[in-house]
Protein backbone atom coordinates (compact mmCIF):
# COMPACT_ATOMS: atom_id res chain seq x y z
CA UNK A 1 0.00 0.00 0.00
CA UNK A 2 0.88 3.83 -0.66
CA UNK A 3 2.27 5.45 2.64
CA UNK A 4 0.23 8.56 1.19
CA UNK A 5 -3.24 8.34 3.10
CA UNK A 6 -6.09 8.13 0.39
CA UNK A 7 -9.17 9.55 1.64
CA UNK A 8 -12.28 8.06 -0.64
CA UNK A 9 -15.63 10.37 -1.20
CA UNK A 10 -18.31 8.65 -2.64
CA UNK A 11 -21.63 10.41 -4.29
CA UNK A 12 -24.85 9.14 -5.55
CA UNK A 13 -25.27 11.39 -8.52
CA UNK A 14 -29.29 12.13 -8.44
CA UNK A 15 -30.41 14.77 -5.81
CA UNK A 16 -27.01 14.64 -4.46
CA UNK A 17 -24.79 16.40 -7.05
CA UNK A 18 -26.93 17.28 -9.42
CA UNK A 19 -31.16 18.73 -8.29
CA UNK A 20 -32.94 16.33 -10.09
CA UNK A 21 -32.80 12.86 -11.76
CA UNK A 22 -30.22 13.41 -14.61
CA UNK A 23 -32.94 12.07 -17.33
CA UNK A 24 -35.08 14.82 -16.34
CA UNK A 25 -33.19 17.26 -17.89
CA UNK A 26 -33.11 16.91 -21.72
CA UNK A 27 -33.89 13.28 -22.41
CA UNK A 28 -37.19 12.88 -21.03
CA UNK A 29 -38.34 16.18 -22.84
CA UNK A 30 -36.44 14.98 -25.92
CA UNK A 31 -39.99 12.45 -25.75
CA UNK A 32 -42.59 15.11 -25.53
CA UNK A 33 -43.00 13.81 -21.67
CA UNK A 34 -43.26 15.50 -18.82
CA UNK A 35 -41.19 13.59 -16.34
CA UNK A 36 -43.66 12.66 -13.68
CA UNK A 37 -45.12 10.91 -17.01
CA UNK A 38 -42.34 8.84 -18.15
CA UNK A 39 -41.86 8.01 -14.57
CA UNK A 40 -45.25 6.75 -13.98
CA UNK A 41 -44.77 4.97 -17.33
CA UNK A 42 -41.54 2.87 -16.27
CA UNK A 43 -42.55 2.02 -12.95
CA UNK A 44 -45.98 0.72 -13.64
CA UNK A 45 -43.70 -1.56 -16.10
CA UNK A 46 -41.69 -2.21 -13.82
CA UNK A 47 -44.21 -3.82 -11.29
CA UNK A 48 -46.57 -5.38 -13.90
CA UNK A 49 -43.33 -7.53 -15.06
CA UNK A 50 -42.01 -7.76 -12.15
CA UNK A 51 -38.55 -6.37 -12.84
CA UNK A 52 -35.88 -4.62 -11.37
CA UNK A 53 -36.67 -1.06 -11.20
CA UNK A 54 -33.11 0.55 -13.13
CA UNK A 55 -33.79 -2.61 -15.95
CA UNK A 56 -37.33 -1.46 -16.12
CA UNK A 57 -36.44 2.33 -17.29
CA UNK A 58 -33.90 1.35 -18.98
CA UNK A 59 -36.30 -0.67 -21.18
CA UNK A 60 -38.54 2.28 -21.02
CA UNK A 61 -36.09 4.36 -22.76
CA UNK A 62 -35.06 1.90 -25.34
CA UNK A 63 -39.19 1.67 -26.25
CA UNK A 64 -40.52 5.44 -26.04
CA UNK A 65 -37.36 6.35 -27.90
CA UNK A 66 -38.79 3.87 -30.81
CA UNK A 67 -42.34 4.48 -30.46
CA UNK A 68 -41.41 7.79 -31.31
CA UNK A 69 -38.52 7.18 -34.38
CA UNK A 70 -36.22 9.10 -32.35
CA UNK A 71 -32.14 7.32 -32.32
CA UNK A 72 -30.96 6.95 -28.99
CA UNK A 73 -27.17 6.64 -29.07
CA UNK A 74 -24.47 6.87 -26.39
CA UNK A 75 -23.72 10.41 -28.50
CA UNK A 76 -27.21 11.35 -27.81
CA UNK A 77 -27.02 10.69 -23.86
CA UNK A 78 -23.64 12.00 -23.45
CA UNK A 79 -24.98 15.25 -25.15
CA UNK A 80 -27.74 15.27 -22.45
CA UNK A 81 -25.32 15.33 -19.63
CA UNK A 82 -24.52 19.26 -20.90
CA UNK A 83 -27.93 20.15 -19.46
CA UNK A 84 -27.46 18.62 -16.15
CA UNK A 85 -27.83 21.15 -13.53
CA UNK A 86 -25.55 21.20 -10.40
CA UNK A 87 -26.15 22.58 -6.52
CA UNK A 88 -24.80 25.34 -5.82
CA UNK A 89 -20.61 25.12 -5.29
CA UNK A 90 -20.49 21.16 -6.69
CA UNK A 91 -18.73 22.61 -9.45
CA UNK A 92 -15.57 23.48 -8.25
CA UNK A 93 -16.16 21.41 -5.02
CA UNK A 94 -13.57 18.86 -6.02
CA UNK A 95 -10.98 21.33 -6.77
CA UNK A 96 -11.30 22.86 -3.21
CA UNK A 97 -11.85 19.22 -1.24
CA UNK A 98 -8.71 18.09 -3.59
CA UNK A 99 -6.59 21.17 -2.46
CA UNK A 100 -7.41 20.71 0.97
CA UNK A 101 -6.37 16.93 1.49
CA UNK A 102 -2.93 17.93 -0.53
CA UNK A 103 -2.46 20.71 3.09
CA UNK A 104 -2.91 17.44 5.04
CA UNK A 105 -0.87 15.11 3.44
CA UNK A 106 -3.95 13.79 2.01
CA UNK A 107 -5.16 11.97 -1.83
CA UNK A 108 -8.52 12.37 -1.75
CA UNK A 109 -10.32 10.38 -4.08
CA UNK A 110 -13.58 10.91 -5.83
CA UNK A 111 -16.21 8.22 -7.14
CA UNK A 112 -19.90 7.60 -8.28
CA UNK A 113 -22.24 4.93 -6.97
CA UNK A 114 -25.61 5.82 -8.98
CA UNK A 115 -28.90 4.40 -10.39
CA UNK A 116 -28.45 6.91 -13.34
CA UNK A 117 -27.07 6.09 -16.50
CA UNK A 118 -23.16 6.61 -16.82
CA UNK A 119 -23.52 8.08 -20.58
CA UNK A 120 -25.40 11.26 -18.97
CA UNK A 121 -22.91 11.54 -16.59
CA UNK A 122 -19.84 11.45 -18.68
CA UNK A 123 -21.49 14.15 -20.81
CA UNK A 124 -21.88 16.50 -17.86
CA UNK A 125 -19.77 19.07 -16.42
CA UNK A 126 -18.20 17.62 -13.42
CA UNK A 127 -17.51 13.74 -15.67
CA UNK A 128 -13.64 14.60 -15.28
CA UNK A 129 -13.73 14.56 -11.37
CA UNK A 130 -14.17 11.21 -10.79
CA UNK A 131 -11.33 8.34 -10.29
CA UNK A 132 -14.63 6.13 -11.60
CA UNK A 133 -18.16 5.94 -12.21
CA UNK A 134 -20.38 3.30 -10.73
CA UNK A 135 -23.60 3.72 -12.87
CA UNK A 136 -26.22 2.05 -15.18
CA UNK A 137 -24.99 1.73 -18.79
CA UNK A 138 -26.16 0.30 -21.80
CA UNK A 139 -24.26 -2.29 -24.09
CA UNK A 140 -24.05 -0.53 -27.91
CA UNK A 141 -23.61 -1.85 -31.09
CA UNK A 142 -21.82 -1.27 -33.82
CA UNK A 143 -23.50 1.61 -35.37
CA UNK A 144 -23.65 2.99 -31.66
CA UNK A 145 -27.41 1.65 -30.51
CA UNK A 146 -28.13 0.32 -26.83
CA UNK A 147 -28.70 -3.28 -27.39
CA UNK A 148 -28.64 -4.69 -23.72
CA UNK A 149 -27.75 -3.43 -20.12
CA UNK A 150 -23.97 -3.39 -19.77
CA UNK A 151 -24.29 -2.60 -16.18
CA UNK A 152 -27.44 -2.21 -13.96
CA UNK A 153 -26.95 -0.51 -10.39
CA UNK A 154 -29.58 -1.18 -8.14
CA UNK A 155 -30.10 0.39 -4.36
CA UNK A 156 -28.58 -2.86 -2.93
CA UNK A 157 -26.24 -3.48 -5.68
CA UNK A 158 -24.27 -0.27 -4.91
CA UNK A 159 -22.58 -1.94 -2.26
CA UNK A 160 -20.51 -4.16 -4.29
CA UNK A 161 -18.72 -0.76 -5.82
CA UNK A 162 -17.52 0.21 -2.50
CA UNK A 163 -15.89 -3.12 -1.58
CA UNK A 164 -14.38 -2.61 -5.08
CA UNK A 165 -13.06 0.95 -3.97
CA UNK A 166 -12.11 -0.70 -0.71
CA UNK A 167 -10.08 -3.50 -2.32
CA UNK A 168 -8.27 -0.80 -5.33
CA UNK A 169 -10.23 -4.01 -7.82
CA UNK A 170 -12.28 -1.09 -9.78
CA UNK A 171 -12.59 -3.17 -12.94
CA UNK A 172 -16.86 -4.63 -12.67
CA UNK A 173 -15.49 -7.56 -14.93
CA UNK A 174 -12.88 -8.80 -12.34
CA UNK A 175 -14.95 -10.69 -9.66
CA UNK A 176 -12.15 -13.16 -8.68
CA UNK A 177 -9.94 -10.60 -7.72
CA UNK A 178 -12.93 -8.64 -5.43
CA UNK A 179 -14.15 -12.34 -3.48
CA UNK A 180 -10.28 -13.04 -2.96
CA UNK A 181 -9.58 -12.83 0.96
CA UNK A 182 -7.50 -9.91 1.48
CA UNK A 183 -5.15 -8.58 5.13
CA UNK A 184 -7.28 -5.52 6.14
CA UNK A 185 -4.09 -3.93 6.18
CA UNK A 186 -3.46 -4.40 2.51
CA UNK A 187 -7.02 -2.84 1.38
CA UNK A 188 -6.11 0.07 -0.80
CA UNK A 189 -9.05 2.35 0.80
CA UNK A 190 -10.22 1.18 4.67
CA UNK A 191 -13.93 1.84 4.83
CA UNK A 192 -12.35 4.40 8.40
CA UNK A 193 -11.14 6.75 4.97
CA UNK A 194 -14.76 6.97 3.52
CA UNK A 195 -17.25 9.34 3.24
CA UNK A 196 -20.62 8.33 1.77
CA UNK A 197 -22.61 11.44 0.17
CA UNK A 198 -26.51 10.70 -0.83
CA UNK A 199 -29.48 12.02 -0.53
CA UNK A 200 -32.36 9.62 0.76
CA UNK A 201 -33.19 5.62 1.29
CA UNK A 202 -31.72 4.60 -2.17
CA UNK A 203 -28.60 5.17 -0.16
CA UNK A 204 -29.52 3.65 2.70
CA UNK A 205 -27.41 0.39 1.95
CA UNK A 206 -24.30 2.06 1.57
CA UNK A 207 -24.83 4.51 4.69
CA UNK A 208 -25.44 1.69 6.99
CA UNK A 209 -22.20 0.36 5.62
CA UNK A 210 -20.31 3.59 6.24
CA UNK A 211 -21.31 3.60 9.62
CA UNK A 212 -20.53 -0.39 10.22
CA UNK A 213 -17.56 -0.28 8.80
CA UNK A 214 -15.74 3.05 10.79
CA UNK A 215 -16.96 5.44 7.51
CA UNK A 216 -18.96 8.47 7.59
CA UNK A 217 -22.04 9.06 6.18
CA UNK A 218 -23.54 12.18 5.04
CA UNK A 219 -27.59 13.35 4.09
CA UNK A 220 -28.02 16.32 1.54
CA UNK A 221 -31.66 18.00 1.04
CA UNK A 222 -33.86 20.16 -0.38
CA UNK A 223 -36.94 21.14 0.65
CA UNK A 224 -38.82 18.41 -0.77
CA UNK A 225 -36.57 15.49 1.01
CA UNK A 226 -35.50 17.59 3.99
CA UNK A 227 -38.49 15.78 6.46
CA UNK A 228 -36.75 11.97 4.77
CA UNK A 229 -33.37 12.58 5.32
CA UNK A 230 -33.97 13.88 9.37
CA UNK A 231 -35.94 10.56 9.89
CA UNK A 232 -32.65 9.13 8.35
CA UNK A 233 -30.48 10.94 11.21
CA UNK A 234 -33.15 10.23 14.21
CA UNK A 235 -33.27 6.72 12.92
CA UNK A 236 -29.24 6.50 12.95
CA UNK A 237 -28.71 5.78 9.73
CA UNK A 238 -26.34 8.84 9.01
CA UNK A 239 -23.87 10.44 10.71
CA UNK A 240 -24.75 13.99 9.57
CA UNK A 241 -27.25 15.87 7.53
CA UNK A 242 -27.01 19.43 5.57
CA UNK A 243 -28.51 21.27 2.70
CA UNK A 244 -27.23 20.55 -0.63
CA UNK A 245 -25.05 23.65 -0.81
CA UNK A 246 -21.26 22.64 -1.97
CA UNK A 247 -20.10 26.35 -1.60
CA UNK A 248 -16.53 27.41 -0.11
CA UNK A 249 -17.87 27.94 3.42
CA UNK A 250 -21.01 26.44 3.77
CA UNK A 251 -21.64 23.82 6.64
CA UNK A 252 -21.05 20.48 4.34
CA UNK A 253 -17.53 21.74 3.16
CA UNK A 254 -16.79 22.40 6.71
CA UNK A 255 -17.75 19.04 8.04
CA UNK A 256 -16.04 17.04 5.41
CA UNK A 257 -12.57 19.26 5.46
CA UNK A 258 -13.10 18.16 9.54
CA UNK A 259 -13.46 14.31 8.34
CA UNK A 260 -10.69 14.10 6.26
CA UNK A 261 -9.01 16.18 8.79
CA UNK A 262 -9.75 13.21 11.46
CA UNK A 263 -8.78 10.54 8.92
CA UNK A 264 -5.57 12.10 8.76
CA UNK A 265 -4.74 12.45 12.43
CA UNK A 266 -6.27 8.58 12.53
CA UNK A 267 -4.17 7.26 9.98
CA UNK A 268 -0.90 9.16 11.00
CA UNK A 269 -1.48 7.74 15.14
CA UNK A 270 -2.14 4.41 13.28
CA UNK A 271 1.10 4.72 11.59
CA UNK A 272 3.32 5.82 14.60
CA UNK A 273 1.99 2.67 16.39
CA UNK A 274 3.03 -0.15 13.70
CA UNK A 275 6.63 1.69 14.17
CA UNK A 276 6.45 1.32 17.92
CA UNK A 277 4.92 -2.14 17.89
CA UNK A 278 7.71 -3.32 15.45
CA UNK A 279 10.27 -1.64 16.84
CA UNK A 280 9.64 -3.39 20.21
CA UNK A 281 9.52 -6.93 18.36
CA UNK A 282 12.83 -6.95 16.70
Amino acid sequence: MSNQTIVALLYDFDRTLCTQDMQNYAFIPSLGLAPGDFWKIANDFGRQEKMDSVLAYMYTMLRESEKRGLPLTRQQLNHCGRSVSFFPGVTDWFRRINQYGGLLGVQVEHYVISSGLREIIDGSAIAGEFREVYASEFFYDGQGRPVWPRLAVNFTAKTQFVYRINKGVLDVSDDRTLNDSMPDDSKRVPFSNMIYLGDGLSDVPCMKMMRAYGGQAIAVYQAVNRRGVEQLLRQGRVDFIYPADYREGAALEITVKNIIRKMAVSQQLYEENAVQLRAIQQ
